[in-house]
């Protein structure tokens, strides 16, 4: 066959020959794409759970601003609740004012020293302060004083509270030992 006979062949049947030339092409780059169709899919899959995560992402973000002052309106309230670690005369002014407020009298109240937490411990923003402190008064009294202390201004946990009577029961009056910390910021 000579080349005149190609052109003039490739003339008579121009669309059998490109389809034949396509579908060779097609077949060739099928194949040679073929082994990439798995990392395809996992870049594919990949792409979906980002556009998923995006999608929740921007969901959750609609109330993001009131959420923030919620927050920062909670964190203001806790540390308006908050004694202040260096502040002994105005903490111990609290007890004070308690003592005037129940009726009772403070016979004893004292901090109580400070001990590090132990090294495993989680990392707090908060401080506990221990107090002791002893009370005297009727039960009635000694119970409010004790309602006060832990729904009181600050945050107070106590720790001990002991009920004894006084050496010269005078009037139904008895004793109170407490230890309890506030929480304050360091």
């Amino acid at each position: 066959m000579s080349n005149e006979e190609v052109v003039l062949f490739l003339r008579k049947n121009v669309i059998s020959v490109t389809c034949v030339v396509l579908s060779i092409a097609m077949g060739v780059v099928w194949y040679m794409r073929s082994d990439r169709l798995p990392e395809a899919e996992k870049v594919l899959a990949d792409k979906q759970q980002q556009g998923e995560l995006l999608a929740a992402n921007i969901e959750d973000s609609n109330q993001l601003k009131e959420q923030f002052t919620a927050l920062t309106a909670s964190n203001e309230a806790i540390s308006n609740r908050m004694i202040r670690v260096g502040q002994l005369a105005e903490n111990l002014q609290y007890f004070y004012r308690l003592e005037s407020e129940t009726n009772t009298k403070l016979a004893d109240l004292r901090p109580i020293p400070w001990s590090p937490p132990p090294k495993n411990a989680p990392k707090t923003n908060f401080t506990p302060v221990g107090f002791g402190l002893t009370a005297q008064g009727d039960y009635a009294q000694l119970m409010d004083l004790l309602r006060k202390l832990e729904t009181g201004e600050h945050y107070c946990r106590v720790t001990t509270c002991t009920l004894h009577p006084l050496t010269e029961m005078r009037g139904g009056q008895i004793g109170m030992t407490i230890n309890l910390e506030l929480l304050a910021e360091q």
